[in-house]
């Protein structure tokens, strides 16, 4: 798989740390039923406090400077990662950026709408458009290209958790990247799991193992935001499309995609007791923090898999931490002791 001819903007810096939970392990001891968990560093990144975004900014961005863009647009519910990502990304390659935000989650308190992600959006200097949560953002956001595009400016838009096909490339790159540090480690993970939003990391971590001639089954997700069926589905279209844009002829299989359902709770955003009790264990044996509406709820379906037996004995699993650590401040209160 050769990537090199696709401009990107210099957004990481090489490869992101794999290591495995040691302490978490010992906590859990038999619960885990023998399963060895390790976990890849993608919530750390030299820009914007990192995450998982910022492999898809590379290519997003990289072609925006290609086309000699002064403006990037982007959308997102008001504590996106991505928005904030995207804002200090566009900072970083001295681009104006502006951001169309939905009340898509059913809260309203000061932690939410102004600490976390919308207080970084604010400091990294974007431009925000608040829209009710039943708005078309990419609509709205498109007629303001369009607008600024009459005033003579360049104007780059980007979907919602930057995944296009272009964006996916992003994890089509990391699924090489995980492959050789496996086996750099003399590990063979058997599963390799993410939390699955707007569908952009799983997608490109299935194109990536297909054109990489591994089983794309290797990569699997939780999601926290569509319903599973409707997730497996965008999930497959886009990592059909992202292989398309690699080339070579390969396809997807109508299998080739595992999405779990179970752990989303009532809807996006909507804290569980499974998000909390993960972000809790990962935290005081780890020191490492999970995110409330992603990583949180990704991990505790991985923990419910392993603790019911999914795994068997011996086999390692990959978790990869996508970041989103500014939406714990957002949450505080859910975090509250009693």
């Amino acid at each position: 798989m050769v990537l090199t001819r696709f401009p990107r903007a210099p957004l990481t810096e090489g490869p992101t740390p794999i290591r495995s939970l040691d302490r978490l392990s010992t906590h859990l001891g038999a619960e885990l039923n023998g399963v060895r968990l390790f976990v890849k560093r993608d919530d750390v990144g030299p820009v914007g406090l990192g995450g998982n975004k910022l492999r898809k900014l590379e290519f997003l961005l990289g072609q925006a400077l290609a086309e000699r863009a002064d403006t990037v647009i982007t959308v997102g519910a008001l504590q996106s990662n991505h928005a904030r990502l995207t804002a200090a990304a566009a900072a970083r390659m001295g681009l104006a950026c502006e951001l169309f935000l939905t009340r898509s989650v059913p809260r309203d308190d000061a932690d939410y709408t102004g600490n976390g992600n919308r207080l970084l959006q604010d400091l990294f200097g974007a431009r925000i458009h608040l829209l009710p949560g039943e708005a078309d953002s990419l609509a709205e956001a498109e007629a303001r290209a369009d607008m600024l595009r009459s005033q003579g400016r360049r104007v780059c838009v980007f979907p919602s958790g930057g995944s296009s096909p272009l964006g996916c490339l992003g994890y089509a790159a990391c699924a090489l990247e995980i492959l050789e540090q496996a086996g750099n480690l003399g590990l063979s993970f058997a599963r390799i799991v993410v939390p699955n939003g707007s569908s952009g990391t799983h997608a490109g971590l299935a194109a990536g193992l297909a054109a990489a001639g591994r089983d794309p089954v290797l990569a699997q997700s939780y999601t926290v935001l569509a319903p599973e069926a409707e997730a497996r589905a965008t999930t497959l279209a886009k990592a059909r499309d992202t292989l398309a844009l690699i080339g070579g002829g390969l396809t997807l299989a109508d299998d080739s995609i595992r999405v779990d359902g179970a752990h989303r709770g009532p809807g996006y955003g909507v804290p569980t007791e499974g998000m909390r009790e993960a972000v809790r264990l990962m935290a005081r044996t780890e020191g490492l923090l999970l995110d409330p509406v992603y990583s949180g709820k990704a991990f505790a379906g991985l923990l419910h898999d392993v603790r019911t037996g999914t795994y068997a004995w011996g086999e390692t699993v990959l978790f990869v931490m996508t970041g989103g650590v500014p939406g714990l401040f957002a949450y505080r209160q859910d975090f509250a002791e009693a």
